[in-house]
């Protein structure tokens, strides 16, 4: 199974990017990610699209943070980019009239809220701005 590491390249790139003074350019990012350039360009427009960060085109464009990692969370990168479901699994539906169905769905329904509920209270509680300190004190 092929996990979405976005949210993970994205942490990355923020921090790297404030690390380097703030501006980079797709090309510096594409190297970075092992990736190509159109790929960070449509995965940066969604930090872009919620004020994270600016782009300027051109032959001396690149990207640049709208504002400081001490504003941001991980929770604030991980609603900014579109996803599915956090989880891969999920409630069946072979046969919506089984009440043994329902009640499994319910069960498993509810703990899937649950863990993305827990997910996102975590993701919530440290700024960009602390991970980097603690990424720059090892």
């Amino acid at each position: 199974m092929a996990y979405d590491t976005r949210l993970a390249r994205l942490l990355h790139v923020l921090i790297h990017m404030d690390l380097r003074g703030g501006m980079t350019t797709s090309a510096t990012l594409a190297q970075m990610l092992h990736t190509n350039e159109v790929v960070v360009r449509r995965t940066m427009a969604a930090l872009r699209t919620a004020g994270m960060v600016t782009s300027t085109g051109g032959r001396n464009g690149g990207w640049a943070l709208a504002k400081g990692l001490d504003t941001i969370t991980a929770r604030d990168v991980y609603e900014a980019i579109a996803h599915g479901s956090v989880f891969a699994i999920g409630p069946a539906d072979d046969n919506p009239a089984c009440p043994v169905e329902r009640a499994a769905n319910q069960w498993v329904g509810d703990a899937l809220r649950e863990g993305e509920e827990a997910l996102l209270r975590h993701l919530g509680r440290k700024s960009l701005a602390e991970l980097a300190s603690e990424i720059v004190a090892r």
